[in-house]
């Protein structure tokens, strides 16, 4: 599995460290985007400006994608290994409002846009908000009971 990670890193260009490859893996196990919050109640042992530089890194070397769900936190997730963050490479985020995480839908490209004459693109934020699969089921447990 150890693997795994260094091949991500790898493929960027990026060092591997003992502290890089724990934001990585913590990263990946999150299966979700997350926030430097997030990652900093995970890790607690981890300084905080050591997990910001690290981001920092992983974006500049397009490890990671930024996310903005609209949630005022910027989250953050694990490219693909064949992503380049180009805007073709963008892909549709899901926000749920009842427990405040956010997924990567890579199954679902953003949608291209016409932009008039003059306009250049750079990116595409493209987010769906609603309640996730773990948050309805509980809903109905709820209900049920």
């Amino acid at each position: 599995m150890e693997e795994m990670y260094l091949h991500k890193l790898s493929l960027r260009d990026i060092k591997p460290t003992a502290m890089r490859l724990l934001i990585l893996r913590t990263m990946m196990e999150m299966k979700r985007a997350v926030s430097v919050t997030d990652l900093e109640d995970k890790l607690d042992t981890v300084d905080k400006s050591t997990i910001f530089r690290t981001l920092t890194l992983f974006l500049s070397h397009h490890l990671i994608h930024g996310v903005d769900d609209g949630s005022g936190s910027l989250k953050y997730a694990v490219c693909e290994d064949c992503c380049m963050c180009t805007v073709e490479d963008q892909h549709m985020h899901f926000y749920c409002e009842q427990c405040y995480k956010t997924y990567c839908i890579r199954s679902v490209h953003a949608p291209t846009v016409n932009l008039p004459e003059g306009f250049m693109q750079t990116g595409i934020n493209y987010v769906i908000k609603g309640i996730c699969a773990d948050c309805v089921v509980h809903q109905k447990l709820d209900t049920e009971e």
